[in-house]
């Protein structure tokens, strides 16, 4: 098949991969324009657009790709039978979405209709959720409201950070999306209410309570309270990887793992904190207080109902560094107040 990709972060590269290592023919990319991505004041491609000038395909940046008539028409000449998209970033209009014959289909890194929108991979980790996945929808007007051709389930991991989940989940979505094309191929042309009637997609929930939206991570929410549970401080580390900090001695300090100090953790607290006399004894202690300082693993901070080992931190201007060097190089001691 003739496929145009639509993608624009690092998540989005294994899936054009898989395509054009395949027997499909990328006709082109769509990929968010550069931007200023780093400190410096010079333009850098997305991730996608990088990949896709490595394999030598055609590249196409549209600013808003529902006001770039000129975009729409250069893709629409292209005569593609399928466009793929994968995190592109911007909503597709109607006139887009009805251009190829063979229609346009999303993976979306969660299973739907729970975490539609921008951030579901940090959103389920924040949230604790057991399991998340992979799922190819038809696209619609909607946000990712369209019918599921196909899906993967994952199981979450207590320690999963959003990076090492992003990067399992962005290999399912390359394998499950040459799946999925050879389904729609195997369909072939027609209505779209013929297609969906071979394809037997499943359709949505409608329900308010199954429908759960995962807006943009804010820096504000970054930002951790110490007089939070032990388990959500250690999720919001988790699920905003590697952004989560705090402050020590008036410098920002990123917090890069945690172990949560609760029953729930017990295999996770034998395999990072080995020396269980450090764990303290204390009942009641106000959040945020470093208690204890184990010299191989880290530091043991209070919160609100039970305590946070950090095993691994980076303090503004530093590298990051866990056990031995941590405890070592930020000149940690017991009774400081994070926060």
């Amino acid at each position: 098949m003739k496929v145009i990709f639509w993608g624009t972060p690092k998540f989005s590269i294994p899936t054009l991969n898989s395509i054009n290592q395949s027997d499909h023919d990328v006709l082109a990319v769509v990929t968010q324009p550069d931007k200023r991505r780093s400190r410096g004041n010079t333009l850098s491609p997305s991730p996608v657009k990088k990949r896709a000038l490595e394999l030598g395909l055609k590249v196409l940046t549209p600013h808003d790709i529902k006001k770039q008539v000129d975009i729409q028409d250069q893709i629409y000449n292209l005569k593609a039978d399928i466009y793929i998209v994968v995190a592109f970033g911007q909503l597709l209009p109607t006139q887009v979405l009805n251009q190829p014959p063979l229609g346009c289909w999303n993976s979306h890194a969660s299973l739907l209709p729970r975490w539609r929108g921008a951030a579901p991979i940090q959103r389920c980790l924040i949230a604790g959720d057991s399991y998340t996945g992979v799922g190819v929808m038809a696209m619609e007007k909607g946000l990712d409201t369209g019918p599921i051709l196909m899906e993967r389930k994952v199981a979450i991991d207590l320690l999963d950070n959003a990076e090492e989940l992003a990067k399992r989940l962005s290999l399912i979505s390359g394998n499950l999306i040459l799946e999925a094309l050879y389904k729609i191929e195997s369909v072939g042309r027609g209505s779209e209410n013929h297609r969906f009637s071979l394809l037997r997609p499943r359709f949505q929930s409608k329900r308010k309570e199954d429908t759960v939206y995962a807006r943009l991570i804010n820096k504000y929410e970054t930002l951790i309270k110490w007089d939070d549970r032990s388990i959500e401080i250690h999720r919001l580390v988790m699920g905003v990887y590697p952004y989560a900090y705090t402050y020590y001695k008036g410098k920002r300090l990123k917090i890069l793992i945690t172990v949560p100090l609760v029953e729930e953790a017990k295999k996770y607290i034998d395999k990072y904190l080995p020396n269980k006399n450090s764990i303290p004894n204390i009942k009641s202690m106000p959040p945020g207080i470093i208690i204890s300082i184990d010299k191989s693993s880290g530091p043991i901070v209070s919160t609100l109902d039970s305590f946070l080992l950090i095993n691994e931190a980076q303090l503004e201007g530093k590298k990051p560094l866990n056990g031995p060097g941590l405890a070592q190089q930020f000149n940690l001691s017991e009774g400081v107040k994070l926060g």
